[in-house]
């Protein structure tokens, strides 16, 4: 089953900021808290991050997270839009420091990959499987906020893998596992759902 861990994750954005807290284990995540922090852009910058700081610092503080899981900024055609979501991030990151909790980042690539077994899914299809592992009637919205799950539950998966590595039996079987989902995603996401037991009649999925 895996050991059991709180983590907060963060889809950061200076108008919207998604957040998710997710408690494990790996194979049965479940949903504690989830929000999505809004800034007017007719508000002075300083401002608006600090509500976001505060925010996210508050949801740190309720529920004390073993770790935050921030989605890494990557370079963009829009400059604009890449610098006012590294300076979202970079609150967060803020905020999990002063408060004495790990931060580990990942790309966009790397989110896509272990949720939905393929680094080029869209947004819908991570979407549809953050709703599916988690047992959720709906998918999150907005979409930031599935997008904040999703790096949680990437965490929860990473970090499952890593303490694995140890064994090396248990560590191949988990890496053989994701690339079956890799292949199952290929063949849609039905398919990964289905790989991994989560739809209805395949023996995993949640009533």
């Amino acid at each position: 089953m895996g050991e059991a861990m709180l983590v907060l994750g963060v889809d950061p954005g200076l108008t919207r900021c998604g957040l998710g807290v997710v408690s494990g284990p790996a194979d049965r995540p479940q949903v504690v808290a989830q929000d999505c922090l809004r800034t007017a852009p007719a508000t002075p910058l300083e401002q608006r991050l600090l509500t976001l700081h505060d925010g996210i610092a508050a949801l740190i503080e309720r529920h004390r997270p073993d770790g935050v899981a921030v989605e890494r900024v990557l370079f963009s055609a829009n400059a604009r839009t890449a610098m006012a979501t590294g300076q979202a991030a970079g609150v967060a990151l803020l905020a999990a420091a002063r408060a004495g909790v790990p931060v580990t980042s990942y790309s966009p690539n790397d989110v896509k990959l272990t949720v939905a077994g393929d680094g080029a899914a869209d947004k819908a299809a991570v979407a549809r499987l953050v709703t599916a592992q988690l047992g959720l009637a709906d998918v999150p919205r907005p979409a930031d906020v599935a997008d904040a799950l999703a790096v949680a539950l990437t965490h929860l998966a990473r970090s499952r893998l890593a303490v694995l590595t140890a064994d090396t039996p248990a560590a191949a079987a988990v890496s053989a596992a994701h690339t079956d989902a890799a292949r199952s995603a290929r063949g849609g996401w039905e398919a990964h759902l289905a790989a991994r037991g989560l739809l209805p009649g395949t023996g995993g999925g949640r009533a």
